[in-house]
């Protein structure tokens, strides 16, 4: 198991063919589609002023289960499970600021939690 200052100088060389390596693994689009996002959390929220590895980029962040620091993690899956598209972004990133990005070139339904309910929203999809 890598230590944190390992993960850390190794990010750099691994990033590019992690993207090649997740974009490749993109199926063929079926016309329905499932969105959600979870919690990638850092470290405890407590500690959070001590993280020195995602200082500047990681965001404190209330969710449905509590506090917490670090990031989230959007995902598109189709209805047989496979990955679609998915993003990256800061705790406090709001679900529906991320899904027309990630939706580009997706034709058919979207399915998604309350987190993903508004009329801007459902109109600037349903344009596309």
């Amino acid at each position: 198991m890598l230590a944190t200052i390992e993960f850390v100088e190794l990010m750099p060389t691994i990033l590019l063919p992690l993207c090649f390596f997740i974009a490749a693994q993109r199926k063929a689009p079926t016309g329905v589609y499932f969105v959600d996002s979870t919690i990638l959390r850092v470290c405890h929220h407590r500690r959070s002023s001590q993280n020195r590895v995602f200082k500047g980029l990681a965001k404190k962040c209330r969710s449905t289960m509590g506090w917490f620091y670090g990031f989230k993690l959007h995902l598109i899956v189709n209805d047989m499970g496979e990955l679609m598209a998915f993003k990256l972004s800061q705790a406090t990133t709001d679900d529906r600021v991320v899904l027309p990005e990630m939706a580009q070139g997706l034709t058919g339904k979207i399915i998604g939690d309350k987190g993903y309910i508004s009329q801007k929203l459902f109109n600037a999809l349903y344009e596309k």
